[in-house]
């Protein structure tokens, strides 16, 4: 990301698209974004924690010594989260956490075990949104009074988000673009490193992917799928 951010391309979209953000109006009202920010947070930080935290314990244990070396192999955030990405995640709703380094060579089997990292992190946020969606309906079994309180309407919207943010991550990183983990996934299921389709993508994949991002093309395909699944969920426990 570091490499990505010093491309002049690069920082003239992220430019654009803070522009877009502070004329869209969401910072009218200076109180109401900083609230609207904190209940969004917790699920931030569980997303991207976890998201890598699974990365980073699935190439251990696939035989690559480097996550824990990096000290990666936690939930802590402090060892996730890019100040940066974070800042840029926040303001203008597109952000990054600190990737996973890998060495492949260390892996056992090369091309089963890059893919079982790459769908280790989506597998998590899926995971966590289900998890989430059922302790959203615990408590509403078990502390139905609460839950209708002003206080319980703050948790159920914490929660809420956190479901909601833990599946845009898992669907926004399975789409087929690097450095998302779906170009990983797609690299290793049809062989892809190597070819020349693979040194094209990969080279521009994030002016690609901002580009995408900057004409919404992104949003069309999260919006559906995310409401779909977040349905599916509610189905399961509602």
């Amino acid at each position: 990301m570091r490499a990505f951010l010093s491309n002049p391309m690069a920082l003239i979209l992220i430019a654009v698209m803070a522009f877009q953000a502070l004329t869209s109006g969401q910072y009218s009202s200076p109180l109401d974004w900083l609230i609207s920010n904190l209940m969004i947070l917790p699920g931030i930080v569980i997303g991207l924690s976890f998201h890598e935290y699974a990365h980073a314990v699935v190439a251990y244990k696939c035989g690559d010594p480097t996550p824990k070396r990096q000290g990666r192999v936690t939930i802590n955030p402090l060892a996730h989260v890019d100040p940066v990405g974070f800042i840029a995640l926040l303001f203008i709703g597109f952000g990054w956490g600190k990737a996973v380094v890998i060495n492949p060579r260390n892996f056992r089997k090369p091309r089963r075990d890059e893919l079982l990292v790459s769908l280790a992190g989506v597998t998590m946020n899926l995971l966590l949104a289900f998890v989430f969606m059922g302790l959203f309906r615990l408590l509403y079994e078990l502390a139905p009074m609460f839950m209708f309180s002003q206080m319980g309407g703050i948790v159920a919207e914490i929660l809420f988000y956190i479901v909601w943010i833990n599946l845009v991550l898992m669907v926004f990183n399975l789409l087929p673009i690097p450095p998302l983990d779906g170009f990983g996934v797609i690299t290793q299921l049809f062989n892809l490193r190597g070819t020349r389709f693979y040194q094209v993508v990969y080279q521009n994949g994030f002016l690609i992917l901002m580009v995408l991002i900057l004409f919404n093309i992104t949003g069309r395909i999260l919006s559906p799928a995310v409401n779909a699944l977040y349905n599916l969920l509610g189905g399961i426990f509602f």
